[in-house]
């Protein structure tokens, strides 16, 4: 424990002394950024009172909420297209219950200004949850290290410049290249097996299979172990307990996050459900990251093996708390947003064969046969793949957007909007609008791609704004796992398009569903017929 302290104490004191100047009054302190503080006062000055922003009073909202009202049995992202019709691309939403009130924007100009004045400890509203379990219900468990996903100010960032070492290098993830390699010989092994021998098609619960190899993956690397889902494993007890357990956080944490509730007062049966979900989870993880220790601890730590240490073990050398902490983050993080990503790139390739033929054929270039192994820079020469998985991510988004509390004065589409204040950065609506995109309806992965790399006019694709699109985020608070999670698509989507030819016979519409994040809505039963050669 003393070591810990001492560990944060000697970071969060480095972050102090690197944390740029903050404007913190538009009127008397100094502009770090790019613009002049004159420059920003002017325009300060110019703009219309906070006060001013359109949108419903409270009763008003409550009533359009409540049975009956507008927006009672509207989705979330239906609920925010009528709440855009109704008051513009900015208006205030008031919070209800206790909850804060928060600006909607949907003008990418707006995103670049909160995340340029973001700060050094960007605020992510959200979690709430997750952050009271953490640092209040379970807090003599988590000792203060409250991980990436809840921790708030210098927690965050103390804990984000311990594992950004380890989770950022460029080879430390290469590490889980041949590993992520078996999990995904074993997926196609299991899909082999389970679809219809007549039809080629997989059973309707494919979902799960999905969701098996993204635990395997991530596994891989937040526990250092092979759990054998996909195969030899499926009843492991402690593999469903987690699967339960991710998918109850997500629902619970939707119902208390974005639903009008009293759980902060009285604890509810959805907070309830929460607190046993994140229980299930801490025990499991817990219990996997000892027995690796324990591994680790067996294998000669010779001098051959040095630079070869896994994530996991590199974590646990720093402090057992973080890596506990930091596997549990992962595996929160990391299965139902990568199931997510993996459906809609499926989904999109199996509705547009012409690209998958193109897909296929650079695949060929790494993987000339079906079993071939991935060799050491495979993955620096797949700059189609790398754009069919970033169109995917535009036309099935993980969320709806971001959002931030601004710590610093900004001017959003015209209006003054205070330091402290919630806004949620809604680029959703936007990724099918031609205003920001060329031919926005349609699957281009060519739209990613430099210009020398196709015959298409990319520039005429392309977003009219770099802020319009943000898939792992922006600025200090970006994905930490976004190496590691890149690598896991490409592997897994390069080694099931080498060996089949997908296609999908049934809708799309309302392919995915919110629960705080998007998840598959319509039975998978994707077609996968084997290549020739």
């Amino acid at each position: 424990m003393l070591e810990r302290l001492r560990i944060f104490h000697t970071i969060s004191r480095s972050i102090k002394q690197n944390s740029p100047l903050r404007r913190t009054s538009s009127s008397s302190s100094s502009n770090t950024t790019s613009e002049s503080n004159y420059d920003f006062s002017k325009r300060w000055e110019e703009a219309k009172p906070f006060e001013q922003i359109p949108g419903d009073t409270r009763l008003g909202l409550l009533m359009k909420l409540l049975p009956g009202g507008k927006y009672n049995k509207l989705e979330p992202i239906q609920m925010l297209m009528a709440y855009r019709k109704d008051w513009g691309d900015i208006a205030i939403f008031k919070g209800l219950l206790g909850k804060s009130d928060f600006v909607v924007t949907h003008n990418p100009e707006d995103f670049e200004e909160v995340l340029r004045n973001e700060g050094a400890w960007p605020i992510r509203p959200g979690m709430d949850g997750l952050h009271y379990y953490r640092s209040v219900w379970r807090k003599d468990f988590y000792q203060g290290v409250e991980g990436l996903l809840s921790a708030r100010g210098e927690k965050w960032a103390t804990f984000r410049k311990i594992v950004n070492p380890v989770l950022m290098q460029p080879k430390n993830v290469q590490l889980y290249m041949q590993k992520m390699s078996q999990v995904n010989r074993e997926f196609i092994e299991r899909i082999r097996a389970i679809r219809d021998s007549s039809t080629l098609e997989v059973p309707a619960t494919f979902e799960e299979e999905i969701n098996r190899w993204a635990l395997e993956s991530v596994a891989v690397v937040a526990l250092d172990k092979h759990l054998g889902l996909i195969n030899e494993n499926r009843n492991d007890s402690r593999a469903k307990k987690l699967f339960v357990a991710l998918n109850e956080f997500f629902s619970a944490s939707y119902e208390l996050e974005f639903k009008p509730t009293v759980w902060k007062y009285v604890h509810t049966p959805t907070f309830k459900r929460l607190i046993r979900a994140l229980d299930s989870l801490k025990d499991v993880a817990t219990t996997l990251v000892s027995e690796a220790m324990e591994q680790i601890e067996k294998q000669t730590n010779t001098e051959s093996r040095k630079d070869e240490k896994s994530v996991l073990e590199k974590l646990l050398q720093i402090d057992k708390k973080v890596a506990e902490v930091m596997a549990m983050d992962m595996l929160l993080a990391g299965v139902d947003t990568t199931t997510t990503t993996f459906t809609g790139l499926l989904l999109c390739l199996a509705k547009n064969p012409d690209k998958q033929n193109k897909l296929r054929h650079e695949v060929i270039q790494v993987l000339p046969e079906k079993d071939s192994e991935f060799q050491e820079n495979a993955l620096q020469n797949i700059p189609y793949l790398r754009a069919c998985i970033k169109e995917s991510q535009r036309m099935y988004p993980l969320g709806a957007g971001g959002a931030r509390i601004n710590q610093r004065d900004v001017v959003l589409s015209g209006y003054r909007v205070p330091a402290g204040n919630q806004v949620a950065m809604i680029a959703e609506l936007l990724y099918r609008n031609e205003h920001y995109y060329g031919r926005a309806s349609e699957y281009l992965p060519e739209r990613w791609l430099r210009s020398e790399q196709t015959n298409e006019n990319v520039n005429a694709l392309k977003p009219s704004s770099p802020f319009v699109f943000l898939p792992f985020g922006f600025g200090p608070r970006s994905c930490v796992g976004r190496r590691i999670a890149s690598m896991e698509l490409e592997l897994g989507i390069a080694r099931l398009i080498r060996n089949f030819e997908v296609e999908f016979h049934y809708s799309t519409k309302n392919a995915f569903r919110n629960i705080q994040i998007y998840v598959p809505n319509i039975p998978l039963k994707f077609k996968f017929i084997d290549c020739e050669n």
